[in-house]
Formats: C-alpha cells, structure tokens, sequence
C-alpha cells in the first residue's frame, strides 16, 4: 500500500480538495501506482474542436467526484496522479491548429493539395507536429512504464494514444485493443494526415504485439474501412451499434452480449474509450458526436466484465473530451472506473 495511502490527514470523504491533482488525490508521481498522461492536442479534427483543452476541464470537474467505488474497495488507495498538462505541446498545438482550419476548409471546398504550394507546406509542418507529438507520448509512456506504473492517457483527440500504444507494444508480446468508440477510425492517412485522429487504429494495427482489435458502439464510417474489416476479419471484430440495439430490442440482454464481445479479447487488454462512444446527452460538446452509443451504466457494465473474465488492463485512453463541465465530469468518472478496474486487474488494489 502507498505510504500516502496512510496519511491521517487526507479525509476520503472530505471536501474536494483543489490541490492540482485529479480528484483532489493526496499523491505525487513518485507515489502513485497510476499515472494519468494529459495530451492536450486535437489539430487534425475536421469538426468541432476543443477536445485538447479537454484534460484542464476534465482535472478541474474531478473534485466533484466521490472517492467511493462499490466495485472496488478502498480504491483511491490505489494512488493516482494526473501530470500538469505540458505548455510545450500545448502551444505546438496552437500554433498547427492556426494551419489545420484554413486547410480542411480548402479540402471541403474541393481544392487540391498537390497544385497548392501553401497547403502542400502547411501539411507538411502538421505531419510534421503530429509525429512528434507522438514520439513525445512514447517518451513519456516509456518512461512511466519503465517505473513500474500503470498509464492512461488523457485526450485530447483520439490521434494522440499511438505513441503509448508502440510503448506497450515494446513492453509486450501480444495484446488486444477494446475500443469504445461512434467510429471505426481505420481510414489511411484521412485529409493527407498521416496521424489523423479518424485513423488511429489503422496506424495501431502496424503494430504486430496488437492481435486483436474488438470495436464496440460503431455507427458512422465510410466504405474504405468497411473494406478494411473484411480484409482483416480474423484480427477485427466489430459490434457495430444498430446490432446491438436490435439485439437488446429482440431480448437479448447486454449482459449475453458483453459476454461474447470480452470473448473476443485476449489475457491482455488495452482500453481505448472514445467519449463520443456514449449517448451524446453524455458528451454534447465532443468533437464528432454521433446518435446513439452507450449509456453511462452499459460502458461501466462492459468494463467490469472484462475484469471479472479475468483479463488484465494494461493501460488505458480516454480521449475527445469537449471543454466543458459537463462533458468533463463525465470523462472524470470514466477515467476514475478505468483507472480502479485497471489497478484491481493488476492486483494493487
């Protein structure tokens, strides 16, 4: 147990405290068994933007939250920190993001890349920034990993967990990706972006340790990566939205059909939770929020199964989080769940 964990002074049940750290937690990163990375970075969203300011209004919302896990006892014993968001990235962010508008509007109005020296430069420099944004994150997560700590990454969009993805991807052999999301997120290389947030998964899927990719609450994507699936169907399962809803609708129970999607997954499980995966009365100000998706209690339903099978979490992305309370205090308390399955699937709490 942390040594933290024991201080008399810190009241659980206590107001929370606006001490920097996410819930108010009494714990550094040298404590901590837990380690929440911010990424403030969403240059390449092609709607709304503000997911990069996500993580300040996701710290901020957190001290509403109790401390209390039904499913997980003494939880915040398992010690998390949330690092202060880095201003280098942040800035970088702002800088590219002045670039990325005046582009995609120069796409939807039908230009051409190739025949506009201005634009062919602008992405090239948030190619460019994308990458390194990237190697940024695997640095960090390498680091952590290396300390003998659990990670999840704060979004930010949803381009910006690759880099700990290829970091676990070091560390282990084999591991699947259960992925929460509204979208598929396989397209190549969407608006010329190499590291486009609709493309994640088709980069993380480069990786050889990722085996298998279980997509969960998918209801908008294009032909390109339907044709993707099918080509990769042994190494993609996908439990699009409409079945499962039809599924509940002719009496299925979601219990049965969280049984056959964690059936999908092997030992080992990354988690990454697109907040526009859930009902968007969950998440209005996301960047791309779609009808339909998962209710609060069905996305916590799902996870728990996961570890109840017995699986591990080995780390986890909570990603496109709108910069607003609401939306906020939602993704708080996904990451809260996730951060505690994820310590109590490890043994640490």
């Amino acid at each position: 147990m942390n040594s933290t964990a024991h201080n008399p002074e810190f009241n659980p049940s206590g107001v929370g405290l606006k001490n920097g750290n996410f819930i108010g937690l009494p714990f550094t990163e040298k404590s901590a068994r837990l380690i929440l990375l911010p990424v403030p970075w969403d240059v390449t969203v092609s709607y709304g933007e503000g997911t990069a300011l996500g993580p300040e209004a996701i710290r901020d919302a957190s001290t509403q939250l109790d401390l209390f896990d039904s499913d997980v006892e003494d939880a915040w014993k398992l010690g998390i920190f949330m690092q202060p968001t880095d201003q280098v990235v942040l800035k970088k962010r702002d800088e590219l993001r002045q670039l990325a508008w005046p582009y995609i509007q120069f796409l939807e109005q039908g230009g051409i890349v190739t025949g506009e020296l201005s634009m062919r430069k602008a992405l090239d420099e948030m190619n460019t920034g994308c990458s390194e944004m990237n190697k940024w994150v695997f640095n960090q997560s390498k680091r952590l990993l290396a300390a003998g700590k659990l990670v999840g990454i704060v979004g930010g969009d949803h381009s910006v967990p690759l880099g700990f993805i290829q970091a676990l991807a070091e560390k282990y052999e084999e591991f699947g990706i259960l992925q929460i999301d509204a979208h598929l997120d396989l397209r190549g290389s969407y608006e010329g972006f190499t590291f486009s947030h609709a493309s994640i998964f088709n980069n993380a899927l480069k990786e050889k340790a990722v085996s298998k990719l279980v997509q969960v609450g998918i209801r908008d994507y294009c032909e390109e990566e339907v044709k993707l699936v099918e080509k990769e169907e042994e190494r993609i399962s996908v439990f699009f939205d409409q079945e499962l809803k039809e599924n509940r609708f002719n009496g299925k129970s979601w219990n049965v059909q969280c049984g056959k999607i964690v059936e999908e997954l092997p030992e080992l499980v990354y988690v990454s939770f697109d907040i526009d995966g859930l009902d968007p009365k969950l998440c209005p100000n996301t960047g791309t929020p779609v009808p339909g998706g998962l209710d609060f209690p069905e996305a916590v339903f799902l996870l728990k199964k996961v570890v109840e099978s017995g699986r591990k979490i080995i780390g986890f992305d909570v990603c496109e989080t709108g910069n607003n309370e609401w939306d906020a205090n939602v993704a708080a308390r996904i990451i809260y769940k996730l951060c505690n399955l994820a310590g109590r699937s490890n043994g640490l709490i």
